[in-house]
């Protein structure tokens, strides 16, 4: 019995020796790497492919150097169709000669996986490497952008009998040809190696002394010719550029150093072969052709180039330390599982022996126990992480459907605008009266898109819990009587009965002005879009103790029991196609209403009318400002969604685009020129120079016609008066007078007026007069449109005008409530009075030209790169660096920090 234990033990301790002692990680897959030369850009590569081996320990890499020898590559190749390996990672000495050594390995079932050069065949598994005929052409385009006045260039080609240099000088020829001011006075080959530049390079430099320019198809190539240039003294006006970007050493560091003007990131594709090989090897999809991106690496973004590099290898090395320790852990996992084993082997004897039998059940429990809570914790796990999977995937749903909507709104204004321009471009003869409809059309689309991306700014504050309150004490009967107001023009047109009804003359009541405003704005407007002509809207406002209700009851078509029940919802769509306004503006206005602490609801009926009933809770608030009337000074942005003419003073039937204001005493010539400048102007007519200043307050016209004699205030007085007052100083003034003698048109000139006319004066003179000075407008409007944000040499009148609203914008601009009401109040004049002025001189509405003016600042202080960006996103004014950095792509394409590293 003791000679039995005794060899049981002898054998399982020398089971266990053997096993502690025979840990190695045993390799599955062969892989030799065929390099056809040796350099420190191919060192990188191998650098690169060992790092990604790292992670793929089952792996074994072979390189094998051919010393640039293309006869002992092909020896090479051969030799290893003969051994067992699973795959061939090589990169071609030369094209043509290798071609069929390659395929015959490739036809035995080994894959090949080209990197950084290919053959002339075809027969491979992969290809790694950059695109050299972009690199090429990106180096010549780049050239180009460099030397816009000309160049000359000397080109130091590699071998052309390799891929990447026939590539590479095919690119950059195709990029040369596209600049005329750019020529290559000759092409060196260095078929001899060094040997040809030190030989060459000074002949070529003597025999063409304008040369400027040296393309090198890499980094050594023109390093050498620098250097060789630097001996002969003719260094100091030449700009090099090379290809590789070999980082630290060499690419990099010589354009850090000067050497180099610039050079392009030839990536090596290293850890993208060994992937490829990998998938490859355990069957799963794979990329034949992987096109490697480049980069120009300039002084301007070297030093950011290199750090990153250096981060890179430092986090390799932790990589690398990472990796030691996971080899020690499995050693040590692997000396335990032996001891392990030894100790099995033990308490097998001892079970034979029957001495510690109770203990091995005891500990075979134990471990039981311990696996049966792990796996109970492993499950809870896999639950939370299903739970998490599925809200994501809920939410990326919701987000798809959300940009799927927004999609097809976007798609009708955006085809009614550009369906009517293609028509207008397209015409050969243009009907006035035709292409003003058209660009109504188009005017209206673009106001509708306007409206959507405002309401998507809304919803996002919502959504970000960043949309507050802004309560001030109001007269509550007046703000809605002054928006149904607005509505009155349009009821008229189209004969509905529009009525607010109110049992009180006055109600104060603590709201947000801006936001109820938008509620009513958007609920009244709906109910005009599905109320026949003839119908009825009426809206009444009634309180109770608690909660004041305001009703919009119209009789239009009203809805069925589906569309009431999502009446509120983004983008419901029931059995016909949504509005803009039940699109999002409903959504909008409902929550504008919770904001308040309110509701909102809906009664209706299909072909009954529908009610909306909005109920606001009374709030006192001990904040109450000292006039009521300027406490509703927003008025919303939105404009009627509809095409039927605004009423001007002489009840023409037609709107046209531009708009005079004709001041003439004379009732006879007055009529007479109403009747024929209507024909094409919305015409504003009137006897007397002070009801004439009123309306051209009123509609900041585009140009004023005025008689020099009137009653009161003469012509002279007026246009002095519009040309001294910067709300009116842009709109032309053509006075029309009996006085012909030469002072008078002095007087009239020095007064501002842009033209003079003596009666009696030719009709058709008076309309192309006026057809010159709009034209006019129109060209400095775009001009000025060029010229916003940076107006140079300014002058007096407008450019004055605009130095000064840009430097109020720039005194309020960290303020991120900044609207165009507070901006038209500091410079003493209505809103709409601004946003004609801006939108007269510019062509710009007031919110884009402020858009306009942030981008241009935001992007001034990211060249400076003393702030990041976060503090920018607040001295802009934005509330958050995440919407300013939406602002700034939207505008760009290119995030804030894409643009600064850019």
């Amino acid at each position: 019995m003791k000679s039995t234990v005794s060899k049981a033990l002898f054998i399982a301790f020398a089971a266990f020796v053997a096993i502690s002692c025979s840990y190695q990680q045993e390799h599955q897959y062969r892989i030799v790497f065929l390099q056809c030369c040796h350099d420190e850009w191919r060192d990188v590569m191998n650098s690169e492919m060992k790092r990604e081996l790292a992670f793929h320990p089952e792996i074994n890499l072979e390189i094998v150097d051919s010393y640039s020898d293309t006869e002992k590559q092909v020896e090479q190749i051969r030799s290893l169709a003969k051994q067992k390996i699973d795959l061939l990672i090589i990169t071609p000495n030369e094209a043509k000669p290798l071609t069929a050594a390659i395929e015959e390995i490739y036809k035995s079932g080994i894959p090949v996986i080209f990197v950084d050069r290919k053959t002339d065949s075809e027969h491979y598994s992969a290809y790694i490497g950059a695109d050299n005929y972009e690199l090429g052409k990106t180096a010549g385009k780049f050239i180009a952008s460099q030397f816009r006045s000309g160049g000359s260039i000397i080109e130091i080609q590699l071998e052309m009998t390799s891929s990447p240099a026939t590539e590479r000088n095919r690119g950059f020829h195709d990029a040369i040809a596209a600049a005329p001011n750019l020529k290559i006075v000759e092409a060196l080959e260095t078929k001899n190696g060094l040997e040809d530049i030190n030989t060459h390079i000074p002949r070529i430099l003597n025999e063409h002394p304008e040369t400027n320019i040296v393309f090198a198809h890499t980094d050594f190539l023109g390093v050498t010719a620098y250097k060789v240039a630097q001996k002969e003294g003719k260094v100091k006006n030449l700009f090099f550029v090379g290809i590789d970007a070999i980082p630290v050493t060499k690419g990099m560091q010589d354009v850090k150093n000067g050497v180099l003007n610039a050079t392009l990131l030839y990536p090596t594709g290293g850890a993208e072969a060994i992937q490829t090989a990998v998938k490859i090897l355990k069957k799963q999809p794979f990329k034949k052709e992987n096109k490697l991106l480049t980069n120009v690496i300039t002084s301007d973004n070297v030093d950011i180039m290199l750090s990153q590099i250096q981060k890179i290898k430092e986090q390799q090395v932790e990589i690398e330390r990472e990796i030691l320790k996971i080899t020690q852990l499995n050693k040590t996992y692997s000396s335990q599982r032996n001891r392990l084993y030894f100790i099995s082997a033990l308490l097998t004897i001892v079970v034979i022996l029957g001495a510690f039998l109770y203990f091995l059940l005891q500990e075979k429990q134990h471990s039981n126990k311990i696996l049966e809570e792990q796996n109970l914790a492993i499950l809870e796990q896999k639950n939370e992480i299903e739970k998490v999977s599925l809200l994501a995937r809920k939410a990326t749903e919701d987000k798809m459907r959300f940009y799927s909507y927004i999609s097809h709104e976007f798609k009708t204004p955006l085809s009614l605008i550009l369906t009517p321009t293609e028509d207008l471009l397209q015409r050969k003869n243009t009907d006035l009266k035709e292409t003003h409809s058209t660009l109504q059309l188009i005017y209206k689309n673009a106001n509708r898109l306007l409206r959507l991306v405002d309401q998507l700014l809304e919803m996002r504050k919502l959504d970000a819990g960043k949309m507050e309150l802004e309560r001030s004490q109001n007269d509550l009967v007046a703000f809605i009587k002054d928006i149904v107001g607005d509505f009155s023009v349009k009821a008229k047109q189209k004969h509905i009965d529009l009525q607010f009804i109110s049992p009180f003359k006055e109600l104060s009541f603590a709201f947000d002005t801006e936001k109820l405003d938008k509620v009513l704005f958007n609920i009244i407007s709906n109910a005009f879009k599905f109320t026949p002509d003839g119908g009825l809207i009426h809206v009444s406002i009634l309180k109770n103790t608690d909660k004041i209700e305001i009703n919009i009851a119209d009789n239009g078509i009203g809805m069925n029991a589906e569309e009431k029940a999502h009446a509120f919802d983004l983008f419901y769509r029931g059995n016909k196609n949504i509005s803009l306004g039940t699109g999002l503006g409903l959504a909008l206005s409902q929550e504008f209403v919770t904001l308040h602490g309110g509701e909102i609801s809906i009664n209706s009926e299909k072909n009954k009318g529908t009610t909306f009933k909005i109920s606001l809770p009374i709030i006192e608030t001990k904040q109450v400002l000292e006039e009521k009337s300027t406490a509703i000074s927003y008025k919303t942005t939105y404009e009627f969604d509809d095409s039927e003419p605004l009423l001007i003073k002489n009840n023409s039937k037609h709107t046209f685009e531009n708009t005079i204001i004709l001041i003439e005493d004379n009732r006879d010539l007055n009529l007479f020129l109403n009747q024929k400048l209507e024909k094409q102007y919305n015409v504003v007519a009137t006897e007397n120079a002070e009801q004439g200043w009123q309306e051209i307050l009123s509609y900041i016209p585009d140009i004023i016609i005025c008689d020099v004699m009137l009653s009161g205030m003469d012509g002279f007085a007026l246009t002095q008066k519009v040309k001294s007052d910067f709300r009116t100083s842009h709109i032309p003034v053509i006075l029309l007078t009996a006085k012909s003698q030469i002072e008078n048109q002095i007087e009239g000139t020095k007064a501002g007026a842009d033209d003079y006319i003596l009666k009696p004066f030719n009709q058709q003179l008076l309309e192309e007069k006026l057809k010159v000075l709009v034209e006019n407008r129109d060209r400095m409007r775009r001009r000025f449109s060029n010229e916003v944000i940076n107006p140079n040499q300014l002058q007096k009148g407008e450019r004055r005008f605009l130095l000064e609203f840009e430097a109020l914008i720039d005194k309020n601009i960290k303020d991120s409530t900044l609207s165009v009401e507070k901006l038209s109040q500091e410079l003493g004049m209505s809103r709409v009075q601004l946003f004609r002025k801006i939108s007269a001189l510019t062509n710009k509405n007031v919110a884009d030209y402020i858009a306009e003016y942030k981008l241009q600042k935001a992007k001034i202080l990211l060249k400076e790169e003393e702030k990041n960006i976060a503090e920018i996103a607040y001295e802009l004014g934005f509330s958050t660096p995440s919407y300013f950095t939406t602002f700034f792509k939207q505008k760009t394409n290119q995030t804030p920090t894409e643009w600064r590293n850019g």
